[in-house]
Protein backbone atom coordinates (compact mmCIF):
# COMPACT_ATOMS: atom_id res chain seq x y z
CA UNK A 1 0.00 0.00 0.00
CA UNK A 2 1.28 3.79 -0.48
CA UNK A 3 1.90 5.60 2.23
CA UNK A 4 3.54 8.22 0.36
CA UNK A 5 1.39 10.99 0.46
CA UNK A 6 1.25 14.38 2.56
CA UNK A 7 -1.92 15.38 3.66
CA UNK A 8 -3.50 17.35 5.76
CA UNK A 9 -6.58 17.61 7.65
CA UNK A 10 -8.33 21.43 9.20
CA UNK A 11 -10.95 20.73 11.27
CA UNK A 12 -12.38 24.22 12.52
CA UNK A 13 -13.00 24.31 16.78
CA UNK A 14 -16.65 23.65 18.24
CA UNK A 15 -17.21 25.18 14.76
CA UNK A 16 -21.03 26.18 15.37
CA UNK A 17 -20.31 28.08 18.62
CA UNK A 18 -17.30 29.94 17.68
CA UNK A 19 -18.79 31.95 15.15
CA UNK A 20 -21.89 32.79 17.36
CA UNK A 21 -18.91 33.55 20.08
CA UNK A 22 -16.97 35.28 17.26
CA UNK A 23 -20.37 37.57 16.52
CA UNK A 24 -21.23 37.82 20.32
CA UNK A 25 -18.50 38.45 22.46
CA UNK A 26 -20.90 38.19 25.84
CA UNK A 27 -21.19 34.66 24.93
CA UNK A 28 -17.42 33.87 25.83
CA UNK A 29 -16.38 32.12 28.68
CA UNK A 30 -20.48 30.87 29.35
CA UNK A 31 -21.50 27.16 28.06
CA UNK A 32 -23.12 27.76 25.04
CA UNK A 33 -25.14 24.76 23.38
CA UNK A 34 -25.99 25.12 19.52
CA UNK A 35 -29.36 22.64 18.59
CA UNK A 36 -32.63 23.12 19.80
CA UNK A 37 -34.39 24.70 22.59
CA UNK A 38 -34.79 22.34 25.98
CA UNK A 39 -38.78 23.20 25.25
CA UNK A 40 -38.02 21.37 21.94
CA UNK A 41 -37.44 17.53 20.82
CA UNK A 42 -34.09 17.50 19.66
CA UNK A 43 -30.72 17.05 19.98
CA UNK A 44 -27.12 18.79 20.26
CA UNK A 45 -25.78 20.00 17.04
CA UNK A 46 -22.67 21.42 18.62
CA UNK A 47 -21.38 23.28 21.66
CA UNK A 48 -18.25 25.23 22.97
CA UNK A 49 -15.58 23.67 25.59
CA UNK A 50 -17.17 25.47 28.18
CA UNK A 51 -20.33 23.71 27.85
CA UNK A 52 -18.10 20.20 27.28
CA UNK A 53 -16.67 20.79 30.91
CA UNK A 54 -20.48 19.08 31.70
CA UNK A 55 -20.37 16.16 29.65
CA UNK A 56 -22.20 17.66 27.15
CA UNK A 57 -21.39 16.62 23.15
CA UNK A 58 -22.95 16.30 19.84
CA UNK A 59 -25.74 13.86 19.54
CA UNK A 60 -26.94 14.29 23.24
CA UNK A 61 -30.96 15.07 23.94
CA UNK A 62 -30.94 18.26 24.58
CA UNK A 63 -33.23 17.89 27.47
CA UNK A 64 -30.14 15.70 28.96
CA UNK A 65 -28.39 18.54 27.62
CA UNK A 66 -30.46 21.12 29.85
CA UNK A 67 -30.00 18.97 32.92
CA UNK A 68 -26.41 19.02 32.99
CA UNK A 69 -25.94 22.68 32.29
CA UNK A 70 -29.71 24.56 33.20
CA UNK A 71 -27.53 27.87 32.59
CA UNK A 72 -26.23 27.12 29.97
CA UNK A 73 -27.21 29.64 26.64
CA UNK A 74 -29.02 27.74 24.14
CA UNK A 75 -28.94 28.95 20.68
CA UNK A 76 -30.53 27.61 17.30
CA UNK A 77 -28.08 27.23 14.47
CA UNK A 78 -28.16 29.82 11.55
CA UNK A 79 -26.67 27.60 8.78
CA UNK A 80 -26.40 30.85 6.04
CA UNK A 81 -23.99 32.59 8.07
CA UNK A 82 -22.11 29.00 8.91
CA UNK A 83 -22.47 28.63 5.39
CA UNK A 84 -20.93 31.96 4.29
CA UNK A 85 -17.64 31.03 6.91
CA UNK A 86 -17.57 28.04 5.35
CA UNK A 87 -17.46 29.48 2.04
CA UNK A 88 -14.17 32.20 2.89
CA UNK A 89 -12.54 28.49 4.66
CA UNK A 90 -12.48 26.60 1.36
CA UNK A 91 -11.33 29.94 -0.50
CA UNK A 92 -7.72 29.48 2.42
CA UNK A 93 -7.37 26.02 1.32
CA UNK A 94 -8.35 26.16 -2.05
CA UNK A 95 -5.03 28.66 -2.34
CA UNK A 96 -2.52 25.94 -1.79
CA UNK A 97 -4.06 23.37 -4.04
CA UNK A 98 -7.11 22.12 -6.07
CA UNK A 99 -6.93 18.71 -4.57
CA UNK A 100 -9.37 19.48 -1.77
CA UNK A 101 -12.08 17.43 -0.11
CA UNK A 102 -14.83 19.05 2.20
CA UNK A 103 -16.57 16.21 4.95
CA UNK A 104 -18.33 18.66 6.61
CA UNK A 105 -19.36 22.70 6.68
CA UNK A 106 -15.88 22.82 8.71
CA UNK A 107 -13.53 20.36 8.14
CA UNK A 108 -11.95 18.86 5.31
CA UNK A 109 -8.66 17.29 3.58
CA UNK A 110 -5.93 18.98 1.30
CA UNK A 111 -3.47 16.62 -0.38
CA UNK A 112 0.14 18.08 -0.95
CA UNK A 113 1.95 15.60 -2.47
CA UNK A 114 2.62 17.18 -5.72
CA UNK A 115 2.84 21.02 -4.27
CA UNK A 116 5.47 20.36 -1.64
CA UNK A 117 8.58 18.64 -1.45
CA UNK A 118 9.32 17.93 1.87
CA UNK A 119 7.67 17.60 5.14
CA UNK A 120 8.60 20.69 6.52
CA UNK A 121 7.19 22.34 3.64
CA UNK A 122 4.26 21.01 4.41
CA UNK A 123 4.47 22.07 8.07
CA UNK A 124 4.82 25.45 6.83
CA UNK A 125 1.67 25.58 4.75
CA UNK A 126 -0.01 24.43 7.91
CA UNK A 127 1.23 26.56 10.34
CA UNK A 128 -0.09 29.24 7.62
CA UNK A 129 -3.07 27.90 7.26
CA UNK A 130 -4.12 28.76 10.80
CA UNK A 131 -2.92 31.99 10.97
CA UNK A 132 -4.83 33.47 7.51
CA UNK A 133 -7.82 31.40 9.64
CA UNK A 134 -7.14 33.51 12.98
CA UNK A 135 -6.49 36.54 10.97
CA UNK A 136 -9.20 36.44 8.15
CA UNK A 137 -12.22 34.72 10.04
CA UNK A 138 -11.58 35.37 13.50
CA UNK A 139 -11.39 31.86 14.44
CA UNK A 140 -9.31 28.64 15.11
CA UNK A 141 -8.82 25.23 13.74
CA UNK A 142 -6.61 22.89 14.12
CA UNK A 143 -4.17 21.18 12.02
CA UNK A 144 -3.07 17.36 11.28
CA UNK A 145 -0.42 16.63 8.82
CA UNK A 146 0.28 13.13 8.13
CA UNK A 147 0.89 10.40 5.57
CA UNK A 148 -3.19 9.09 5.09
CA UNK A 149 -6.13 10.79 6.11
CA UNK A 150 -6.74 8.58 8.66
CA UNK A 151 -3.53 9.28 10.42
CA UNK A 152 -3.99 13.26 9.60
CA UNK A 153 -7.61 13.38 10.56
CA UNK A 154 -6.04 11.64 14.08
CA UNK A 155 -3.50 14.39 14.21
CA UNK A 156 -6.09 17.39 13.88
CA UNK A 157 -8.02 15.95 17.11
CA UNK A 158 -4.33 15.21 18.96
CA UNK A 159 -4.11 18.87 20.00
CA UNK A 160 -7.40 20.30 20.33
CA UNK A 161 -8.20 23.48 20.33
CA UNK A 162 -5.88 25.36 18.05
CA UNK A 163 -3.66 22.36 17.83
CA UNK A 164 -0.92 21.07 15.23
CA UNK A 165 0.19 17.52 15.10
CA UNK A 166 2.35 15.92 12.76
CA UNK A 167 2.24 11.94 11.86
CA UNK A 168 4.70 11.37 9.31
CA UNK A 169 4.79 7.23 9.22
CA UNK A 170 2.47 4.20 9.70
CA UNK A 171 4.87 3.05 12.61
CA UNK A 172 4.47 7.17 14.32
CA UNK A 173 0.18 6.49 13.84
CA UNK A 174 0.52 2.92 15.12
CA UNK A 175 2.80 4.06 18.29
CA UNK A 176 0.51 6.96 18.76
CA UNK A 177 -2.76 4.73 19.30
CA UNK A 178 -1.35 0.87 19.98
CA UNK A 179 -2.84 1.31 23.52
CA UNK A 180 -5.65 3.32 23.32
CA UNK A 181 -9.42 2.23 22.93
CA UNK A 182 -10.88 0.85 19.51
CA UNK A 183 -12.80 4.25 19.03
CA UNK A 184 -9.56 5.80 18.43
CA UNK A 185 -9.70 4.66 15.13
CA UNK A 186 -11.50 6.43 12.53
CA UNK A 187 -14.85 4.92 11.55
CA UNK A 188 -14.99 3.08 15.31
CA UNK A 189 -18.24 4.06 16.99
CA UNK A 190 -20.42 2.99 19.72
CA UNK A 191 -21.87 -0.33 18.03
CA UNK A 192 -18.94 -1.18 17.11
CA UNK A 193 -16.56 -0.77 20.04
CA UNK A 194 -18.89 -2.89 21.67
CA UNK A 195 -19.34 -5.84 19.29
CA UNK A 196 -15.33 -5.88 19.89
CA UNK A 197 -15.05 -5.53 23.20
CA UNK A 198 -17.76 -8.12 23.13
CA UNK A 199 -14.72 -10.45 21.84
CA UNK A 200 -12.38 -9.15 24.08
CA UNK A 201 -11.00 -6.68 21.50
CA UNK A 202 -10.81 -3.19 24.01
CA UNK A 203 -7.61 -1.59 22.64
CA UNK A 204 -6.15 -0.95 19.39
CA UNK A 205 -3.38 -4.03 20.40
CA UNK A 206 -6.01 -6.47 20.88
CA UNK A 207 -7.40 -5.40 17.18
CA UNK A 208 -3.57 -6.36 15.62
CA UNK A 209 -3.58 -9.58 18.06
CA UNK A 210 -6.87 -10.97 17.36
CA UNK A 211 -6.90 -9.79 13.80
CA UNK A 212 -7.49 -12.69 11.76
CA UNK A 213 -11.02 -13.36 14.14
CA UNK A 214 -11.93 -9.75 13.47
CA UNK A 215 -11.66 -10.09 9.86
CA UNK A 216 -13.99 -13.35 10.50
CA UNK A 217 -16.70 -12.24 12.29
CA UNK A 218 -16.43 -8.53 11.00
CA UNK A 219 -15.93 -9.69 7.09
CA UNK A 220 -15.16 -6.88 4.85
CA UNK A 221 -15.55 -3.86 7.68
CA UNK A 222 -13.01 -6.46 10.05
CA UNK A 223 -10.56 -6.06 6.88
CA UNK A 224 -10.59 -2.44 7.08
CA UNK A 225 -10.06 -2.52 11.38
CA UNK A 226 -7.38 -3.95 11.04
CA UNK A 227 -5.53 -2.53 8.49
CA UNK A 228 -6.47 0.85 10.25
CA UNK A 229 -5.19 -0.86 12.92
CA UNK A 230 -1.95 -1.52 11.71
CA UNK A 231 -2.17 2.13 10.18
CA UNK A 232 -2.80 1.28 6.57
CA UNK A 233 -5.19 3.63 4.63
CA UNK A 234 -4.96 4.11 0.79
CA UNK A 235 -7.92 6.24 0.68
CA UNK A 236 -7.31 8.92 -1.97
CA UNK A 237 -8.55 12.95 -1.34
CA UNK A 238 -10.94 13.33 -3.70
CA UNK A 239 -11.81 17.02 -5.19
CA UNK A 240 -15.46 17.56 -5.49
CA UNK A 241 -16.74 19.24 -8.88
CA UNK A 242 -20.20 20.59 -8.67
CA UNK A 243 -20.84 20.65 -12.46
CA UNK A 244 -19.81 16.61 -12.65
CA UNK A 245 -22.59 15.86 -10.06
CA UNK A 246 -26.21 14.70 -11.20
CA UNK A 247 -27.37 12.87 -8.79
CA UNK A 248 -26.55 12.29 -4.67
CA UNK A 249 -27.89 8.89 -3.44
CA UNK A 250 -27.15 6.50 -1.05
CA UNK A 251 -27.76 3.18 -0.96
CA UNK A 252 -27.06 -0.44 1.43
CA UNK A 253 -26.79 -3.98 0.86
CA UNK A 254 -27.52 -6.45 3.48
CA UNK A 255 -25.83 -9.40 4.88
CA UNK A 256 -28.50 -11.63 4.79
CA UNK A 257 -31.57 -10.78 2.45
CA UNK A 258 -34.52 -9.03 3.29
CA UNK A 259 -38.42 -8.96 2.80
CA UNK A 260 -39.83 -7.37 5.90
CA UNK A 261 -41.55 -3.90 4.22
CA UNK A 262 -40.75 -1.88 7.59
CA UNK A 263 -37.42 -2.83 7.67
CA UNK A 264 -36.69 -1.37 4.02
CA UNK A 265 -38.98 1.60 4.95
CA UNK A 266 -37.05 2.48 8.18
CA UNK A 267 -33.73 2.01 6.29
CA UNK A 268 -35.34 4.45 3.64
CA UNK A 269 -35.81 7.05 6.81
CA UNK A 270 -32.26 7.02 7.76
CA UNK A 271 -30.36 6.79 4.07
CA UNK A 272 -32.59 9.94 3.07
CA UNK A 273 -30.61 11.80 6.25
CA UNK A 274 -27.42 10.70 5.07
CA UNK A 275 -28.43 12.32 1.22
CA UNK A 276 -29.23 15.39 3.35
CA UNK A 277 -26.31 15.62 4.41
CA UNK A 278 -24.37 15.30 1.64
CA UNK A 279 -26.56 17.53 -0.87
CA UNK A 280 -26.78 20.79 2.31
CA UNK A 281 -22.95 19.95 2.26
CA UNK A 282 -22.67 20.38 -1.33
CA UNK A 283 -25.22 22.81 -1.69
CA UNK A 284 -27.79 21.01 -3.85
CA UNK A 285 -31.22 20.42 -3.83
CA UNK A 286 -33.46 18.16 -6.45
CA UNK A 287 -36.32 18.43 -8.50
CA UNK A 288 -37.02 14.36 -8.09
CA UNK A 289 -36.06 11.57 -5.31
CA UNK A 290 -35.32 8.20 -6.59
CA UNK A 291 -35.79 4.32 -5.52
CA UNK A 292 -33.02 1.37 -6.08
CA UNK A 293 -33.85 -1.88 -5.18
CA UNK A 294 -31.73 -5.16 -6.03
CA UNK A 295 -33.38 -8.27 -5.63
CA UNK A 296 -31.67 -11.67 -4.62
CA UNK A 297 -31.53 -12.76 -7.73
CA UNK A 298 -29.42 -9.72 -8.46
CA UNK A 299 -32.02 -7.87 -10.53
CA UNK A 300 -32.07 -4.11 -9.82
CA UNK A 301 -34.93 -1.89 -10.45
CA UNK A 302 -35.07 1.71 -9.92
CA UNK A 303 -38.10 3.92 -9.55
CA UNK A 304 -38.49 7.96 -9.50
CA UNK A 305 -40.66 10.80 -9.59
CA UNK A 306 -40.97 14.68 -9.36
CA UNK A 307 -41.65 16.23 -6.37
CA UNK A 308 -43.72 19.27 -5.92
CA UNK A 309 -40.78 21.65 -4.36
CA UNK A 310 -37.29 21.37 -4.45
CA UNK A 311 -35.85 19.82 -1.82
CA UNK A 312 -32.89 18.10 0.04
CA UNK A 313 -34.85 17.92 3.05
CA UNK A 314 -34.22 14.42 4.73
CA UNK A 315 -38.00 13.67 5.19
CA UNK A 316 -38.98 15.02 1.83
CA UNK A 317 -36.84 12.93 0.33
CA UNK A 318 -38.10 9.61 2.88
CA UNK A 319 -41.53 10.18 1.81
CA UNK A 320 -41.42 10.01 -1.34
CA UNK A 321 -38.94 7.15 -1.42
CA UNK A 322 -41.14 5.33 1.02
CA UNK A 323 -44.17 5.71 -1.94
CA UNK A 324 -42.22 4.32 -4.18
CA UNK A 325 -41.02 1.42 -1.97
CA UNK A 326 -45.28 0.83 -1.68
CA UNK A 327 -45.54 0.43 -5.30
CA UNK A 328 -42.31 -2.28 -6.22
CA UNK A 329 -42.74 -6.21 -6.52
CA UNK A 330 -42.45 -7.69 -2.93
CA UNK A 331 -39.38 -10.12 -2.25
CA UNK A 332 -36.01 -10.99 -1.13
CA UNK A 333 -33.77 -7.84 -1.38
CA UNK A 334 -29.76 -7.43 -0.90
CA UNK A 335 -29.56 -3.97 -1.20
CA UNK A 336 -31.88 -0.54 -1.20
CA UNK A 337 -31.21 2.98 -1.91
CA UNK A 338 -32.22 6.41 -2.76
CA UNK A 339 -31.41 9.88 -4.02
CA UNK A 340 -32.20 12.72 -5.34
CA UNK A 341 -31.81 14.22 -9.05
CA UNK A 342 -32.34 16.95 -11.55
CA UNK A 343 -29.71 18.80 -9.01
CA UNK A 344 -29.52 22.87 -8.76
CA UNK A 345 -27.48 25.05 -7.21
CA UNK A 346 -29.20 25.54 -3.53
CA UNK A 347 -30.77 28.75 -2.97
CA UNK A 348 -30.32 30.25 0.26
CA UNK A 349 -32.07 26.96 2.40
CA UNK A 350 -31.35 25.82 5.54
CA UNK A 351 -28.12 23.82 5.32
CA UNK A 352 -28.69 21.21 8.12
CA UNK A 353 -31.45 18.43 9.63
CA UNK A 354 -31.19 20.44 13.02
CA UNK A 355 -32.34 23.60 11.93
CA UNK A 356 -35.97 22.25 11.56
CA UNK A 357 -36.51 23.03 15.08
CA UNK A 358 -37.42 26.55 13.53
CA UNK A 359 -40.99 27.75 14.07
CA UNK A 360 -42.79 27.08 10.58
CA UNK A 361 -41.06 23.56 10.39
CA UNK A 362 -42.75 22.21 13.87
CA UNK A 363 -44.96 19.91 12.12
CA UNK A 364 -42.21 17.87 10.28
CA UNK A 365 -39.97 17.86 13.20
CA UNK A 366 -42.58 16.24 15.08
CA UNK A 367 -42.86 13.68 12.93
CA UNK A 368 -39.09 13.59 12.44
CA UNK A 369 -38.53 12.90 15.92
CA UNK A 370 -41.69 10.58 16.26
CA UNK A 371 -40.30 8.71 13.80
CA UNK A 372 -36.79 8.01 15.35
CA UNK A 373 -38.74 7.81 18.97
CA UNK A 374 -40.28 4.76 16.99
CA UNK A 375 -37.35 2.99 15.87
CA UNK A 376 -35.57 3.08 18.96
CA UNK A 377 -38.61 1.58 20.47
CA UNK A 378 -38.60 -1.00 17.88
CA UNK A 379 -35.53 -1.97 17.74
CA UNK A 380 -34.18 -1.20 21.13
CA UNK A 381 -31.16 0.99 19.69
CA UNK A 382 -30.74 4.23 20.56
CA UNK A 383 -29.86 6.00 17.24
CA UNK A 384 -28.50 9.40 18.67
CA UNK A 385 -25.16 8.33 18.13
CA UNK A 386 -25.84 9.06 13.72
CA UNK A 387 -28.96 11.32 13.78
CA UNK A 388 -26.35 14.05 12.96
CA UNK A 389 -23.27 11.89 11.49
CA UNK A 390 -22.22 11.67 8.05
CA UNK A 391 -19.92 8.14 8.87
CA UNK A 392 -21.19 6.48 6.43
CA UNK A 393 -19.49 2.92 8.44
CA UNK A 394 -20.99 3.58 11.80
CA UNK A 395 -24.67 4.45 9.88
CA UNK A 396 -24.22 0.98 7.93
CA UNK A 397 -23.46 -0.41 11.21
CA UNK A 398 -26.71 0.24 12.97
CA UNK A 399 -28.63 -0.90 9.97
CA UNK A 400 -26.98 -3.84 9.86
CA UNK A 401 -28.05 -4.20 13.59
CA UNK A 402 -31.42 -3.26 13.01
CA UNK A 403 -31.44 -6.32 10.38
CA UNK A 404 -30.71 -8.77 13.04
CA UNK A 405 -32.86 -7.35 15.45
CA UNK A 406 -35.58 -7.90 12.88
CA UNK A 407 -34.59 -11.32 12.32
CA UNK A 408 -34.58 -12.25 15.90
CA UNK A 409 -38.05 -11.32 16.26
Amino acid sequence: MNTNRIIIHVDMDAFYASVEMRDDKTLIGKPLIIGSMPSERGVVATCNYEARKYGIRSGMNIKEAFNRCPKGIFKHPNFDKYRAVSNSLHKILESYTDITEYIALDEGYLDLTEKVSSWEEAGKIGFEIKKRVREELSLTCSVGLAYSKTAAKTASEEKKPDGYFEIKTREDFVNLVIDRNVRALYTVGKMTAGKLHMYGVDTVRDLQEKSDFVKKFMGKQGEYLVDLAFGYDNRKVIPYKQEDAKSISKEFTFQKDVSSFKLLDDVLFILSFRVEERAKRLGLYGEGVSLKITYSNMKSITRSMLVDECSNDAYTIYESASMLLKNVKKGEIRLIGTGIYHLREEEGRQLSFNDIFSGERYIISKKVEDRWRELKNYYKIDFDEIKNSSNRLKTYEYIEKMREVMESM
